[in-house]
């Protein structure tokens, strides 16, 4: 019986572990990450780029979570700039 979080075709790779144990889950949800292949210049493709960057920054603790906190909001800023000359110049 498959585990949530324990893809069948990591069970080579995976062989001896318990599928019970909450480490051996997550480097199972891991490798489903590394090698999940997504539509390439897409819009689903990049929505999924922000999922797994959504994702991981929830994950993350410390100087990697503000890290992840500053990357977004500059780039708020930057479409709040670009909107915000947009806008004035159609003004």
């Amino acid at each position: 019986m498959t585990q949530p979080g324990w893809a069948r075709r990591f069970d080579a790779d995976l062989a001896g572990l318990d599928p019970q144990d909450p480490e051996a889950r997550a480097f199972a949800q891991h490798l489903d990450r590394m090698q999940r292949t997504r539509p390439a210049y897409t819009v689903e493709g990049y929505l999924d780029g922000v999922r797994d960057f959504a994702d991981s920054a929830n994950r993350a603790q410390g100087a990697r979570y503000w890290a992840a906190w500053a990357v977004v909001v500059l780039l708020l800023a930057g479409v709040v700039w670009v909107v915000a000359g947009a806008v004035l110049s159609m003004l």
